[in-house]
């Protein structure tokens, strides 16, 4: 298949772009390479998968529709996995424009260049934020998701709403995954494993939050591109005729894709704590603005759909991680 890869520089986006071309398609990846964290971490990340055959990168901006318009257009792309978004639940208390800007503009022009020049399978990213606080676990995709208490959440429930108006006026296969928390070696340096290595390693202390009492559905990345590589070629179908109010007829659909074993915060900071060898500094703190207590994902539709079976133990995952991380910094 000839895909379009969006947010190619990003950390889930290096790792599918690396699947995909061990399958045998073909990428285009793009990504605007912006500075809410440092870009030379994103470049390092295309360093190690511009040289694939197969691969190659465009730097373009998704809020530009003219430009990803002209790129559809080119290309004649059979799929798309979107992952680009203006990541981070509490950067969006600081600079929500770029929410804004990224999540629903680029989102909403990325939907047109789509229905313009038609793909099989639009596959996007979504958020296990969109659940909010709910205290029904585990989460399901029929659960409510009407009280988001982020704006990064809102975006994202935006996008699952914006994908059903396409999918329901222009026939457009879409699947919105909601991702649980993804960890792995190339990874986020505003995410709990990177910050709390970087402090362990520095001898910082560390914010708990709420006092150790939050739990979550961590994944390992591995894990994660094996479920958007086995579902890329299955796009939802119609379903039914429209007499059930219950649900919808378009050939759209929303998966939970997570680790469905979710962690308490203090095993998991002694988990990284083993991994590096010294024990954190732990300053215990309240609840962030914008945060839940708990993720946990059921992922039995995207089993069913794919065999989806996430096998990679969290020891084993933030193993791998820490020596990643003390290579990519020399340590």
């Amino acid at each position: 298949m000839n895909i379009l890869l969006t947010g190619a520089a990003g950390f889930i986006g290096m790792h599918t772009a690396r699947a995909l071309v061990a399958a045998g398609h073909r990428v285009v990846g793009i990504d605007n390479l912006n500075d809410y964290y440092p870009v030379s971490l994103k470049e390092a990340r295309l360093a190690q998968i511009e040289p694939l055959a197969g691969f190659r990168f465009e730097r373009l901006d998704i809020a530009d529709g003219a430009a990803l318009m002209a790129l559809f257009a080119a290309e004649g792309f059979d799929a798309v996995i979107h992952l680009a978004a203006q990541a981070g639940v509490r950067y969006s208390l600081q600079n929500p424009g770029a929410y804004v800007q990224a999540n629903l503009v680029g989102f909403a022009n990325l939907l047109e260049a789509c229905r313009r020049h038609p793909v099989q399978h639009l596959v996007y990213a979504s958020s296990s934020s969109v659940y909010g606080q709910n205290d029904k676990v585990p989460f399901a995709e029929r659960d409510n998701t009407d009280h988001p208490v982020s704006l990064y959440a809102a975006t994202k429930k935006a996008n699952e709403a914006m994908a059903h108006s396409y999918a329901h006026l222009y026939g457009m296969p879409c699947t919105g995954l909601r991702f649980f928390t993804v960890y792995g070696p190339w990874g986020r340096p505003d995410m709990a494993p990177w910050l709390f290595t970087s402090a362990i390693l520095e001898g910082r202390p560390i914010k708990v939050f709420n006092h150790g009492q939050l739990r979550r559905d961590f994944t390992y990345v591995d894990d994660i591109v094996d479920g958007i590589v086995k579902l890329l070629p299955l796009p939802p179908a119609p379903d039914g005729d429209g007499s059930r109010p219950d649900r919808s007829w378009a050939p759209w659909r929303l998966l939970n894709i997570g680790n469905h074993q979710p962690v308490p915060l203090m095993q998991f900071i002694e988990t990284i704590e083993a991994a590096v060898g010294r024990e954190a500094i732990k300053e215990p703190v309240g609840m962030q603005a914008g945060d839940v207590p708990a993720t946990y994902a059921d992922t039995s539709e995207l089993a069913a759909l794919t065999g989806f079976a996430p096998s990679t133990p969290l020891a084993e995952g933030i193993g791998r991680f820490v020596a990643w991380y003390r290579d990519y910094h020399g340590l």
